[in-house]
């Protein structure tokens, strides 16, 4: 009994190492290549999202030339990141003013402010001319704020408290919200105190056209 208890124990143990995954090889300059192709047509990136990604997964695998370049006595080349960015840039792969473009969009449609908007560009390394650019209007702006009050039921949006002092510190909290979400303090107060959802409709509707 004992020695068939040992041969299956050795036998799971060595199924267990046969199951465990061999580390995987140092990056080539092609497969950098596929990793960089592979993450750009499945993600819509930055130019300097595309490089965070390609040196985090040397940084994981290491580059292939590294082990050996003691032996040779010589400096294994490093792998020429921007020239893989400037190629998928080239044949429009990556496209900041693009991104920058559908990014802001995509902030301000879900109730985001221009703080927030500004940041998460400058967080993708979008360039500050590109971010200027990009930079909501007056009535883009606006949108946004209502955006977030009817999804967070602020203001005229939801009940309010019949007592004075519960109301006010109600509406202080949704005000300081409505900052931290990036939305300037004029706008946060205008919205919040609108005394119906039309009048916050209004309000909106004042600002100018432009549109991300």
């Amino acid at each position: 009994m004992k020695r068939g208890r040992d041969t299956r124990d050795e036998r799971a143990g060595r199924t267990g190492a046969s199951d465990r995954r061999r580390p995987a090889p140092p990056l080539s300059s092609a497969r950098l290549e596929e990793l960089a192709l592979a993450y750009v047509a499945r993600f819509a990136t930055s130019a300097a999202g595309l490089e965070r990604y390609l040196a985090r997964k040397l940084r994981e695998r290491g580059w292939e030339g590294e082990g050996a370049e003691e032996e040779e006595g010589r400096a294994a080349d490093p792998p020429d990141l921007a020239a893989i960015i400037a190629r998928h840039t080239a044949l429009g792969h990556v496209d900041d003013a693009a991104y920058a473009r559908a990014k802001a969009g995509g902030l301000l449609r879900r109730g985001y402010g221009p703080r927030r908007v500004s940041q998460a560009l400058n967080h993708a390394g979008i360039d500050e001319a590109i971010r200027d650019e990009n930079a909501p209007g007056e009535g883009a702006r606006r949108r946004a704020a209502l955006a977030l009050a009817r999804k967070r039921r602020f203001g005229p949006f939801g009940a309010a408290p019949q007592d004075r002092e519960q109301r006010v510190k109600l509406r202080e909290k949704q005000i300081a919200a409505m900052l931290r979400a990036g939305h300037m303090l004029g706008d946060a107060r205008e919205l919040v105190a609108a005394p119906t959802p039309e009048a916050a409709e209004a309000w909106a509707a004042e600002g100018d056209d432009d549109e991300i």
